[in-house]
């Protein structure tokens, strides 16, 4: 997905058991979607700095969005099922979407888990990309893409980096 491209619909069912959809996102100045699984290491690795960020942004305007789009089949602790305690840790409140037609995964054409979509209020995309610089060591993170793409947005700039590298385990596709 090209930058400035707008969100696309979608609907998914959350872990909250409602249907979610982009009309959801009407009015918000910003929204995170964040593909992601339950199993893979790089996924695991991120849930409290996902958690921290949601909870961090929960009382700006800013919708923060988790879909799961990894085939179950292949790896059941990626199953509806599993979703729900790692929702919980995800401080997502229900907002853990499972794609499992993944067509919303091609659509924005997902690769890794985690892999970051955010939108601006006008709901094109803004940044694309990693979370941050470092996955294995939080405590030697450099650069936080995500916190300053939010930072940028919550104060009418200009996103810094636009663009990074994903880095992650692969988007678990159906055979």
């Amino acid at each position: 997905m090209q930058l400035n491209t707008p969100l696309p619909d979608f609907k998914l069912k959350g872990t909250d058991n409602r249907l979610h959809s982009t009309a959801d996102f009407h009015g918000k100045d910003a929204v995170v979607i964040i593909f992601t699984c339950n199993h893979c290491p790089y996924a695991r690795a991120y849930v409290s700095r996902i958690a921290a960020l949601a909870d961090e942004y929960a009382k700006h305007n800013m919708g923060f969005y988790a879909i799961n789009s990894n085939d179950p089949m292949q790896y059941p602790e990626d199953s509806f099922e599993n979703m729900l305690p790692m929702s919980e840790a995800l401080h997502l409140n229900g907002n853990y979407l499972f794609d499992e037609s993944q067509e919303v995964a091609k659509t924005f054409g997902a690769q890794r888990t985690p892999e970051i979509f955010l939108f601006n209020k006008d709901k094109k995309l803004s940044y694309h990309g990693a979370i941050d610089d470092n996955w294995q060591f939080p405590a030697e993170v450099k650069t936080y893409y995500l916190k300053n793409a939010l930072e940028a947005l919550l104060s009418g700039k200009d996103v810094p980096d636009k663009t990074t590298q994903a880095v992650g385990c692969s988007v678990k596709w159906k055979k």
